[in-house]
C-alpha cells in the first residue's frame, strides 16, 4: 500500500504543475481572418474528414467570363 501513496504523492503534484501552466496561448484567443484561413480545415471537418465543405460563392474576379 505504500506503493500507491508514493504515487499519488508524486502525480498529483505533477498534474497541479501541468494544469498550471496552461497550453501556451498568450492573450485572448481569437478567429483568423486572412485570406488564406479560409481554406483551413475546421475541427468538425478534421474530426469527420468525409464531412464536406459548401463550395465558397465565386467572387467577380475569379468567376469565369461569359465573353467570347
Amino acid at each position: 500500500m505504500l506503493r500507491a501513496r508514493q504515487i499519488l504523492v508524486r502525480t498529483i503534484p505533477l498534474a497541479l504543475s501541468v494544469a498550471a501552466m496552461g497550453c501556451g496561448q498568450r492573450g485572448p484567443l481569437y478567429l483568423p481572418t486572412e485570406p488564406a484561413a479560409a481554406q483551413r480545415a475546421t475541427l468538425p471537418e478534421t474530426l469527420n474528414p468525409a464531412a464536406t465543405r459548401a463550395p465558397a460563392p465565386a467572387t467577380p474576379s475569379t468567376a469565369p467570363s461569359s465573353r467570347p
